[in-house]
């Protein structure tokens, strides 16, 4: 939502196109613990005609080493609510995924 929001976006219009989550996957990779400052990397792949995924990637800093924390994967699919059905992605959406200008945030 955070991405989403910082360029303009949001779950019901991002670029034309509102999103329903398909599926998730989560990897644990180490613990998180109270007070981490974590990082978290959002990357677009996989992308089709109306589905895409988000890939996460999150990590902190303890002393001078990174700790990855976890990696995960949303499966997003494009959707109308009003009539309850998986609908083709816009232009736009599909140019701001493929941008790269998406991840890292």
């Amino acid at each position: 939502m955070q991405m989403l929001c910082h360029f303009g976006y949001t779950e019901m219009n991002a670029g034309g196109n509102s999103m329903i989550m398909a599926d998730v996957m989560i990897a644990y990779k180490a613990e998180a613990f109270y007070g981490d400052i974590l990082s978290v990397k959002i990357y677009a792949e996989e992308i089709s005609g109306n589905t895409f995924s988000l890939l996460y990637y999150i990590s902190t800093i303890r002393g001078e080493n990174t700790v990855v924390i976890a990696h995960a994967k949303t499966g997003m699919v494009c959707y109308d609510y009003d009539t309850r059905k998986i609908v083709p992605m816009t232009a736009e959406l599909n140019t701001f995924l493929h941008s790269g200008d998406n991840g890292s945030r």
